[in-house]
């Protein structure tokens, strides 16, 4: 099972390194270490792991770890090494007017999400495989944000008329860092697409 875990640990020498050799003695295979952050004396990195136990025991058995924190843990498809990034735009650039609709098919996989749709007025206009036909946004955000629910972490991004909304229903809440990444290239694809606020507003 390939899974994201997402672990808070004290920002110090050997602290890596003891999050890494707790993995390694689970039997876990890691694929890759990102930082997302680095203050106040603790560091949040997230680890993608071949995990070879039952989900479930992901937090039991990090946070044995002195001063480890697991903050969250989800299935992922984004295999390490690879450029999804750039894949997704070129098939955007190959065929621009489906440029929206192609970027909310690949979210999902993008950020380690459930779903994600696009919204115009309220109304679904494109939805990925496992969104929801329908969707209730109150309060549209005017800039990208990240929100939290009784059930699902959201990503709302502003394109152009749209908004775009990604959820995943485990794990922890979007970090800043995916919030931006999803940004650039939500921006992108709205270029190469042309669909720009100043476009969507001619007739």
């Amino acid at each position: 099972m390939l899974l994201r875990i997402r672990v808070s640990l004290p920002d110090r020498p050997g602290g890596l390194g003891q999050v890494a050799r707790a993995l390694g003695a689970l039997g876990a295979d890691i694929l890759q270490v990102t930082v997302l952050e680095r203050e106040a004396g603790r560091a949040l990195d997230e680890f993608t792991v071949d995990w070879p136990a039952a989900a479930g025991e992901v937090t039991d058995r990090l946070s044995g770890a002195p001063g480890v924190r697991v903050e969250g843990y989800w299935p992922t498809r984004e295999l390490p090494g690879s450029a999804p990034d750039y894949d997704v735009l070129t098939q955007v650039a190959a065929d621009p007017a489906r440029g929206l609709a192609t970027l909310v098919d690949a979210l999902p996989a993008l950020c380690g999400a459930d779903w994600a749709l696009a919204l115009a007025d309220g109304v679904v206009r494109h939805a990925s495989l496992a969104a929801p036909s329908t969707f209730d946004l109150p309060d549209p955000p005017l800039r990208p944000a990240a929100r939290v629910g009784a059930d699902l972490r959201l990503m709302v991004l502003p394109v152009a008329e749209l908004h775009i909304v990604v959820a995943r229903s485990t794990g922890p809440a979007f970090h800043r860092a995916e919030l931006h990444r999803a940004t650039r290239i939500a921006d992108v694809v709205a270029k190469l697409s042309g669909r720009t606020p100043e476009t969507s507003r001619q007739p």
